[in-house]
């Protein structure tokens, strides 16, 4: 049995008795008169539903959800507007949305100039010594497309220490003051799985890759308890504004866990984590030890999965290449863990009962990856182990069946392909980006991919991922008829890997992921049907009610049901 057909059975087996028998008590809540996407193949379109407490109690028609109406039950009657399931974020990193939040943003940059400028003005309101930190800088976005160096930004900025997260969060441009505060010269090694770019004397130019970011921000000081707090909130209420009423968390260190923990525990955490625990040893011990957690503070938190990151990124030429970089001769890009490491851990994963998510972009790190967990399912046979690899961006054909084969998930990143394409061809050159967000290929494995952002990589907005899943362009509608358009997805699927799909990554399809009596009442309401109408417009889709639980966790201002 593939995955795609186990989550479609566990799905048809969830729904039909449930809502061939609605309860007789009145409900909390009825939502009438809508266009339900239900993401449940049993009963993929509805009218209405009905909930009780956080829970699903029926779908079906206006009429029938109206015999459960009872003095106390709230009527949303949405006169003919789209709701969808609550959507899940499949890869995300919600402390780094928070950080974002706070940090000069560079993302729209379109020259170093202009990064320059928006540091400086920062500066100009910061206090010398100051650490001022951004995120969001592209150099392929720029006419000159190499990598900076530090001058114009040290001339700039002179007394405050500066580090600028590449987008893709596997680069940072450091300025001279920083380098000075990380004690970073010419002397300073390459750490292993890093690699410090320099001039022709061996100094720094002032970008640092993959594992060699740790030069820099080792020297940066940690945020306080209250202020980290404070930048999840924040990227809670951002993330249920754009209709997210879940994510899964990659790479999360066990302080960050425990101010999820305080925050659920005081019902101020409106959201439900899927956290994948940050692998290094250190870290991960206490857990498991512990042993996997489910569910936690009513379905807020999950504790049961583990993320390894095998590699860098493409835009960063740290994405680990069976062959050389076409536009860099010579680089295969880093191999950022060792693999022995991701073999030990995968086994630790099956023994324990945890789920192991390991970060794989270049076609060398995802056959590496795939080939530690073969070797670790040999030790430990599992079955329905629902081990992952995250991005999945850039495969080998001869590696496109063995997710299915070894039950791997490839868990990708919709947006990427849209932000992604021009530089990839740059990159990786026209046959090799044949195997190159090859969903379609995949999905006729068996396989099923939960969709993500890589939030703060990508802009959350989940729309800008659905669009490129169905058209295979970006929100210009570049290039025309779709970048290898063979490989896109259909709405439906599209729809699926923002719902169900993700519950099923994460092991909770169960209670979540559909419109279907029993699951959690998690729901968005859609200013339009993303379902119908024309590909070119679903990115004027807003969001305008997001509901977690039966509760309203975002509703768009000015609007009224």
């Amino acid at each position: 049995m593939t995955i795609r057909t186990a989550c479609l059975v566990l799905t048809l087996a969830a729904a039909p008795l449930a809502a061939q028998a609605p309860p007789s008590q009145p409900a909390d809540l009825l939502v009438t008169n809508a266009r339900v996407h239900t993401s449940d193949a049993a009963h993929p379109e509805a009218q209405a539903f009905a909930v009780r407490g956080d829970r699903v109690v029926f779908v079906g028609s206006t009429r029938e959800a109206l015999a459960l109406r009872g003095p106390s039950t709230r009527v949303l009657d949405l006169g003919g507007l789209t709701v969808i399931n609550g959507i899940t974020d499949a890869h995300a990193h919600l402390l780094g949305l928070g950080a974002a939040l706070r940090e000069v943003d560079l993302t729209g940059t379109t020259s170093y100039e202009e990064v320059v400028q928006r540091v400086a003005a920062r500066a100009a309101q910061a206090r010398p010594g100051e650490w001022i930190q951004g995120r969001g800088w592209n150099q392929m976005n720029w006419a000159d497309t190499r990598f900076p160096t530090h001058d114009a930004l040290s001339h700039a900025v002179p007394n405050n220490p500066v580090a600028l997260t590449r987008v893709d969060g596997h680069a940072v441009l450091a300025n001279a003051r920083a380098l000075d505060a990380a004690r970073v010269t010419a002397a300073t090694r390459d750490p292993e799985g890093g690699r410090v770019l320099r001039n022709p004397d061996g100094s720094p130019t002032g970008v640092f890759v993959d594992d060699a970011e740790d030069l820099i921000f080792r020297a940066v000081p940690e945020p306080s308890h209250d202020a980290t707090r404070d930048e999840v909130l924040a990227a809670v209420a951002e993330v249920n504004r754009w209709g997210l009423t879940g994510i899964h968390d990659a790479g999360v260190g066990g302080r960050t866990i425990d101010i999820y923990v305080e925050l659920a525990r005081a019902g101020r955490y409106n959201l439900r984590n899927y956290v994948m625990i940050a692998g290094d040893s250190g870290n991960l011990r206490p857990y498991l030890a512990r042993g996997p957690q489910k569910a936690l503070f009513d379905g807020r938190i999950w504790l049961r999965a583990i993320k390894l990151v095998a590699d860098g990124a493409l835009g960063s030429r740290g994405a680990a290449m069976l062959e050389d970089y076409s536009d860099e001769p010579g680089n295969r890009g880093l191999i950022t863990t060792p693999l022995d490491y991701i073999h030990t851990v995968a086994v630790q994963a099956l023994r324990s009962g945890f789920q192991l998510n390991v970060h794989a972009i270049g076609d060398r790190a995802n056959r590496e990856v795939l080939n530690a967990f073969e070797a670790a399912l040999r030790e430990v046979p599992t079955a329905d182990h629902r081990f992952r690899v995250e991005h999945a961006q850039i495969i080998h054909r001869l590696d496109i069946p063995r997710f299915a084969q070894l039950g791997v998930i490839p868990s990708m990143q919709e947006s990427h392909e849209a932000s992604d394409a021009p530089m990839a061809m740059n990159r990786i050159g026209w046959t090799r980006s044949q195997g190159a967000y090859a969903w379609r290929s995949l999905l006729n494995t068996g396989v099923v991919i939960p969709n993500g952002t890589d939030l703060p990589v990508e802009q959350v907005n989940p729309m800008i991922g659905f669009h490129a899943a169905i058209t295979r362009q970006d929100a210009s509608g570049w290039p025309a008829g779709g970048w290898f358009p063979a490989e896109r997805m259909t709405r439906e699927e599209a729809l699926l890997s923002m719902t169900l799909w993700p519950a099923y990554a994460s092991f909770t399809e169960d209670v979540a992921g559909s419109l279907t009596p029993g699951k959690y009442a998690d729901f968005v309401v859609l200013s339009q049907d993303i379902m119908s109408v024309a590909p070119e417009r679903i990115l004027d889709t807003q969001v305008l009610m997001t509901v977690l639980g039966g509760r309203v966790v975002y509703q768009k201002e000015g609007w009224q049901p």
